[in-house]
């Protein structure tokens, strides 16, 4: 054998280099790339934002370089951001042509239908403000409607004074400092001291253009004896209406990303019911974020149901400051494919005589999965408070998975009542027992029993129309879960289903 050829043999019986390996994303990598001063000043600039928000900005800014993904060590264990593939996403620009400085003419201009029953509506499409409009009774009232644009051209003083040092954002959260950081869309609602709408006021967020990503905030402040109803939609874009996401990490899709906070002020002896329907494309991250701070005998009833999305990251704090005052919370997931739903709650008890009463409930089918985590802390200044925290979840396949994790801290013993349950499992056989045994067939029996079990969000919901859609929708998620079921009995792929 000649040197050549002995070279052709040791070449050959070498392995073949073997083709590099994804590196894999951890459970808590948060994979957004633009989240950086260099972006920040580049918003700032762009919607010509005064010093004192700049700074603002950046306040926010350090404090999401500097925070965990989850600063609950109890909850660390349970963050899964695998199927959030966020760094091609960029964020809408701000400035005189963008959503939020455009929409300031049509604001003026009091562009876009009112729904049917509702007192007054404002609608953003992607970075786009395409309706704002109020009815006369609310005009007449007081009631302001507006963008966070608008604001800052009539009352910088007000704009400062609603946002600085982040407002009611919590400083422990990494997610809604971001969003501090880097907002380029918003609204203003105020409804003065003494009014009281009948009809509630729509907002809605439509959006799901492949690597887009928009970052919003809406400021809600409720006067003295004053009371009011939000519904607030959050649902696909036109564009996206239909979209299927992908079912397993080997086939990823460009995805869209919304992170959006809510934060609310209520004055002494007012009430603010809200109502979130969130129903995103498949191919939609979102990160969402809601505050209130509760005056003296006040009360702010949130109703929120969560049933699109591939990952959804939900936060709601309540801070009951004033004496007498209350917060009654519902949130409703049901889940398919392989949905994420990640439900965090704090609610602080700091007056006296204060009320917490708050229930999260999910419905899991395929391989979804639901995170519901609760912490109501009890101060010591906090006396005859009565709180109650519950976790429950329904297992509607064998892959589906929940984790409840309802939790106290408790420094001041005269309380009323402070408690706390959760449970997870499947459907109860007793229930399908009786409802079969009246007629119904197994299937029609268990359908029953799940849209039952989630009713009690769907009927917190103050505008008919709305209602209406939410049965609709959870109509189509049943039916679209037992049409994967019936395929996969028979052999078929779950893809192949319509």
């Amino acid at each position: 054998m000649t040197a050549a050829e002995g070279a052709e043999v040791a070449v050959a019986s070498q392995p073949a280099a073997r083709p590099t390996a994804q590196v894999r994303q951890a459970p808590t990598d948060l994979t957004l790339s633009f989240v950086d001063e260099a972006t920040v000043r580049k918003v700032a600039a762009a919607a010509a934002d005064p010093d004192w928000l700049l700074a603002d900005r950046l306040a926010g800014l350090r404090g999401f370089e500097a925070l965990p993904i989850e600063s609950n060590r109890l909850y660390t264990p349970y963050v899964d951001l695998r199927n959030a593939h966020l760094s091609a996403v960029r964020p809408y620009p701000a400035g005189p042509t963008g959503g939020a400085r455009g929409g300031a003419a049509a604001a003026a201009a009091g562009v876009g239908r009112l729904p049917e029953g509702a007192a007054a509506y404002a609608e953003f499409a992607e970075d786009r403000l395409t309706a704002l409009v109020l009815s006369p009774e609310a005009r007449e009232a007081g009631v302001v409607l507006e963008t966070l644009a608008s604001l800052a051209a009539r009352d910088p003083g007000l704009l400062r004074s609603l946002l600085e040092g982040g407002c009611t954002l919590p400083e422990n959260d990494k997610l809604g400092q971001m969003t501090r950081a880097l907002w380029t869309h918003g609204l203003h609602l105020h409804v003065p001291d003494g009014v009281r709408l009948e009809r509630p006021i729509v907002l809605r967020w439509a959006m799901g253009a492949p690597n887009g990503a928009l970052l919003s905030r809406t400021i809600i402040s409720i006067g003295d004896d004053a009371e009011a109803s939000v519904v607030e939609e959050q649902v696909g874009s036109v564009s996206t209406a239909g979209a299927s996401g992908p079912t397993n990490s080997a086939a990823i899709e460009p995805q869209s990303f919304f992170a959006g906070t809510t934060e609310v002020k209520l004055g002494a002896g007012s009430t603010l019911s809200f109502a979130g329907l969130q129903d995103f494309a498949a191919n939609q991250v979102a990160f969402q974020h809601r505050s209130a701070v509760v005056g003296r005998g006040s009360t702010v009833r949130w109703a929120l149901a969560q049933l699109g999305c591939r990952v959804i990251r939900s936060r709601i704090d309540n801070t009951l400051e004033g004496d007498g005052s209350s917060v009654e919370q519902a949130e409703i997931v049901f889940g398919s494919t392989d949905q994420l739903f990640d439900l965090t709650s704090y609610t602080r008890h700091i007056g006296r005589d204060t009320t917490g009463n708050l229930l999260s409930k999910g419905a899991l089918s395929d391989r979804s999965r639901v995170y519901m985590k609760g912490l109501a802390t009890i101060d010591l200044s906090a006396h005859g408070t009565d709180s109650y925290l519950g976790e429950f979840a329904m297992l509607l396949s064998k892959q589906a998975r929940s984790v409840a994790i309802p939790s106290l801290e408790i420094d001041q013993p005269d309380c009323r009542r402070v408690a706390h349950a959760s449970s997870v499992g499947p459907v109860d056989e007793t229930q399908l027992f009786y409802l079969e045994s009246r007629g119904l067939d197994p299937d029609e029996a268990r359908k029953f029993i799940v849209l039952g079990y989630l009713e009690p969000v769907v009927a917190r919901v103050p505008l008919a129309a709305a209602q209406d859609r939410l049965r609709d929708l959870l109509e189509a998620k049943w039916a679209a879960r037992t049409g994967a079921a019936a395929h996969a009995a028979a052999g078929q792929p779950a893809a192949a289903v319509a």
